[in-house]
């Protein structure tokens, strides 16, 4: 199989990593981390604070130095151990100038420099061809009709999504590897 594989919030922990920052700089922002996700976008779920998100986001150091979301690198390794091609395909911020380089040093520091050549960067995942799609956007739309099967990685903000839903501790039964 060709699996496409997301990044953000599927194999590091964006998100926490500027709400940690968000709520040091801004102390009395202290209860986001208390507030249930009901949003996608992180920038949706607080829009009274989006352009200080847009700016952490996009700091020189914060995607290169990110942690993994639990199990990712050991599974994605697995799955490409048993013969399937695995390819990251990730959003690029707007605001590229960072994002783009310190997610290939990501990759390059976590998986290995050969798996610098299984990145695709792109803002419309319909035009890449495979056979799944492991996202936890909850509803990718673009110019085409995908060829893959998008599969939910499960998030709190995509529990009313009725599709399938992986975790890097379930990945073997939900591909069925």
């Amino acid at each position: 199989m060709i699996i496409l594989v997301d990044m953000d919030e599927v194999i590091v922990e964006l998100e926490k990593k500027i709400i940690e920052l968000l709520i040091k700089e801004n102390p009395e922002k202290k209860d986001l981390i208390n507030i249930p996700r009901t949003k996608f976008k992180l920038t949706n779920q607080y829009p009274d604070i989006e352009d200080k998100l847009k700016e952490i986001a996009s700091r020189k150091g914060l995607t290169e130095n990110l942690e993994p979301v639990e199990g990712s690198i050991e599974a994605l390794k697995k799955i490409e151990s048993l013969g399937h091609k695995i390819f990251i395909c990730t959003a690029p911020l707007t605001n590229y100038k960072n994002s783009v380089l310190e997610k290939y040093k990501w990759i390059e520091k976590n998986l290995g420099i050969d798996w610098t050549k299984k990145i695709i960067l792109t803002k419309d995942k319909t035009l890449i061809k495979g056979d799944i799609l492991i996202d936890d956007n909850p509803s990718i739309n673009g110019i085409k009709n995908p060829e893959w099967e998008h599969i939910l990685f499960d998030k709190p903000y995509n529990k009313d999504v009725i599709k399938k839903r992986l975790t890097w501790k379930n990945y073997k039964q939900v591909l069925n590897i």
